[in-house]
């Protein structure tokens, strides 16, 4: 077993190595691990099987089987996203904010790699690819920890990062993955301050907390959602109806899918009903609140009934990331309301209304401080292929540095230029 200090020392040799590199030698690259992966499919998904096995053995819950899963199109999804990143532009060496001072000094920014990478994560074989495609695209080096559960596909996918990596001439130990469940590993990865520039968790809350109260280096948090929209009472029913039948159920063991649906007065009778209805019919079981219980109550022979999929909201369902086809409903009076309900229980995250009026959505846009806020769009674009940026190393709920998905530009820092003639300070 390598030490991991001995980890961390090549890794910060290797991202010296590759800090300048040529825009076009990492693009050759990303190209080259795409092809490589989809070679190497067999391997990788006989791998991820073994791990997909060993899961549901263990009794691990669908949410993380699912995204555990890898198959032929997700893969192939994978090696697209890695191509899509080469043809992005490289903001390594980018000059912003130039200036010329009174003085004559002339100043600019210039964007360069993070250094290291440290990122830990549970049940996403992706997450391995995404990031060594997003290091190698912004030159920096990357320390990866997968949990137990991605044992095996990591291995795999690890091995066709380093084919890549050495065929085009790279040190290997651009991406290295711990090979140890071991916890106390991840302990260690968190006090390497004096080799790792960042740490980026992925997974539970858990895994958030533990990094950051045990890490000695910066953290990035985030990628834990309890996601909302809100219908007000100018929304168009029927197209609203579509956006939270996507939000919930197009991938609902993701963080970016919808948690609860909030809901105006005014529409609720004429909406509600239509809602359960309709998502029942996808499997989809729903937590109301007090609020919304008597607009679904069905009256049978004189008995109030709700329908078999609904229940009543426990005190702790509105604080729930379900990562499942469970979706709460609560019925309020005014924006006001509504904001007040997602203020308290969203992670910010990504949280939206449905509308028709402009000022309702430009209030919801200034009072609901999430990393990612919409208007009459699924939470499900929260996602840095979907928004633009390629494969994302994180989603970032926190305010420092970075908010939202972090794509290319979120994994570099910057530098100031100075330049003079000679300029000495009076």
């Amino acid at each position: 077993m390598i030490p991991m200090v001995e980890i961390g020392k090549k890794a910060s040799i290797a991202a010296k190595q590759i800090a300048n590199l040529p825009t076009e030698q990492k693009d050759r690259i990303l190209r080259k691990l795409a092809d490589i992966l989809l070679a190497s499919s067999d391997e990788v998904l006989a791998a991820n099987e073994k791990d997909v096995n060993l899961g549901r053995f263990n009794n691990l819950s669908e949410a993380m089987v699912d995204r555990l899963w890898l198959n032929p199109s997700r893969l192939a999804r994978i090696a697209s996203d890695l191509k899509a990143m080469a043809e992005l532009k490289d903001p390594v060496g980018e000059v912003f904010e130039e200036a010329v001072l009174p003085n004559g000094l002339k100043v600019h920014k210039q964007r360069v790699p993070l250094g290291v990478l440290g990122v830990i994560y549970e049940a996403r074989p992706n997450v391995t690819m995404d990031i060594a495609g997003l290091a190698i695209k912004t030159s920096n080096a990357a320390i990866l920890r997968g949990g137990k559960e991605t044992i095996y596909s990591n291995r795999a996918l690890v091995e066709v990062i380093r084919k890549a990596l050495i065929l085009e001439g790279l040190p290997e130990d651009t991406v290295q993955f711990i090979d140890d469940p071991d916890r106390a590993r991840v302990t260690e990865l968190l006090q390497l301050d004096e080799y790792v520039d960042m740490i980026i968790p992925r997974g539970g809350a858990a895994l958030h907390d533990y990094c950051r109260k045990n890490s000695s280096i910066p953290v990035i948090t985030g990628g834990i959602g309890i996601c909302h929209l809100f219908v007000d009472e100018t929304a168009e029913l029927e197209a609203a109806l579509q956006v939270i039948r996507n939000a919930k159920i197009q991938r609902p063991s993701v963080c970016n899918a919808l948690d609860t649906t909030l809901v105006h007065s005014s529409i609720a009778a004429a909406f509600l009903p239509r809602l359960v209805d309709t998502l029942a019919k996808d499997g989809v079981t729903f937590r109301a609140d007090k609020s919304a219980i008597p607009f679904l109550l069905n009256k049978k022979e004189g008995i109030n009934q709700l329908p078999i999929s609904v229940s009543p909201a426990d005190p702790n369902d509105f604080d729930t990331e379900w990562l499942s086809l469970i979706l709460g409903l609560k019925v309020v009076s005014y924006i006001d309301e509504a904001i007040e309900h997602i203020q308290a229980h969203s992670t910010n995250h990504s949280d939206g209304i449905l509308t028709q009026n402009e000022a309702n959505a430009k209030r919801f846009i200034t009072e609901v401080d999430s990393a990612a806020v919409y208007v009459n769009a699924s939470t499900r674009f929260t996602d840095g292929s979907q928004l633009g940026l390629g494969a994302e190393v994180a989603i970032s709920t926190q305010r420092l540095h970075a908010r939202g998905p972090m794509g290319l530009r979120e994994l570099t820092t910057y530098k100031w230029v100075i330049q003079g003639d000679y300029h000495i300070r009076k």
